[in-house]
C-alpha cells in the first residue's frame, strides 16, 4: 500500500533525527575549540557577520510560534520544526559566545542588540504550508553557502574557532535544506503544477527573514560579506534545487510568468 504524504513526511522526519542524533550532534561548549581563541587576532569583519547570524537567530522564538501553528496537523513537520528550532537556537548561542569570548563586543552590547532586534516581530512571509517548504529549502541553502564561504575564510586564516563553529552551523544548515527539498518533492508528486508555481511565487518574493527587520540589514549583509551575491545565488541556489527536484527550466519559466 502507498504511503500517504502524511506518512512519507513522518518517515523523512524519523530519518532525519536519527541521523542528527548519531552523526551530527555537536555541544557548543565542548566542540568548539575556544581554549584556542585568540582574542589579539579577532577582526572586527568577523564580529560584523557573527552579530548579523546572532541577530537573525533571535527571530527563534517568532519561527517556532507561526511555523508549530501552521504545521501543527501534520506530526513529522511540527516535530521538525521543534527540532530545528532547538538546532537554530544552538546557532545564535554560538555566534553569542564568539561575539563575548572574542572580546570583540561585550555583554553590554550584545544584550543592546538582543533587545533591538526583538523589539520587531518576524511573521511568515507565506500563508501555506507548502509555500514555507520552498522558502526553507531555499533560504536554509543561501544560509548554508555563506556560512561555508565564512568556513573557507576562517581555514585559510588559520582561525580554528571559527572554522569549527561555521563547520558546525553548516552542517546544520544543509540538513535542514536537505528536509525541506524532500518535503518539496513529496509535494511535486501529489500536485505538480500547483508545487511549481508556489516554488516561482516564493522566489519571486524571496527574501532573508532579518531584511525589513534588523536595522539596516542589507547594508550590514553587504558590509559585513555575510551573504551571497546574485549570481552565486541563481548558480548554486536556484539550479540545483530545479535540478534536485527534477522540475526543467521550462517548466519553472512558465510557472514563474504567470
Amino acid at each position: 500500500m502507498a504511503l500517504t504524504i502524511r506518512e512519507s513526511i513522518y518517515r523523512l522526519y524519523h530519518d532525519f533525527l536519527e541521523t542528527a542524533e548519531q552523526k551530527r550532534s555537536w555541544s557548543v561548549f565542548n566542540d568548539i575549540p575556544w581554549e584556542k581563541l585568540d582574542a589579539s587576532r579577532a577582526a572586527e569583519g568577523d564580529a560584523r557577520c557573527a552579530e548579523i547570524y546572532c541577530a537573525e537567530e533571535l527571530y527563534v522564538p517568532d519561527y517556532s510560534s507561526n511555523a508549530l501553528e501552521l504545521t501543527r496537523s501534520v506530526l513529522g513537520m511540527a516535530f521538525f520544526q521543534a527540532r530545528w528550532a532547538f538546532e537554530e537556537s544552538r546557532h545564535g548561542l554560538v555566534f553569542r559566545e564568539y561575539l563575548i569570548r572574542s572580546g570583540l563586543r561585550t555583554e553590554t552590547e550584545v544584550e543592546d542588540l538582543e533587545r533591538g532586534v526583538i523589539a520587531n516581530v518576524w511573521k511568515l512571509p507565506f500563508e501555506t504550508q507548502r509555500r514555507m517548504t520552498c522558502y526553507g529549502a531555499i533560504q536554509e541553502s543561501v544560509t548554508y553557502l555563506a556560512y561555508k564561504a565564512r568556513k573557507e575564510l576562517a581555514r585559510a586564516a588559520g582561525d580554528s574557532v571559527l572554522e569549527a563553529i561555521y563547520h558546525c552551523v553548516a552542517r546544520d544548515e544543509a540538513a535542514h535544506g536537505g528536509f525541506y527539498r524532500a518535503i518539496t518533492g513529496l509535494e511535486l508528486a501529489e500536485d505538480r503544477a500547483g508545487t511549481i508555481s508556489d516554488l516561482a511565487h516564493v522566489l519571486r518574493n524571496f527574501k532573508m527573514p532579518g531584511d525589513g527587520l534588523i536595522p539596516f540589514y542589507r547594508q550590514r549583509v553587504q558590509e559585513s560579506g555575510a551573504g551571497i551575491s546574485s549570481l552565486t545565488f541563481i548558480k548554486r541556489v536556484l539550479w540545483p534545487l530545479l535540478d534536485t527536484l527534477e522540475i526543467t527550466h521550462a517548466e519553472f519559466t512558465a510557472a514563474a510568468a504567470v
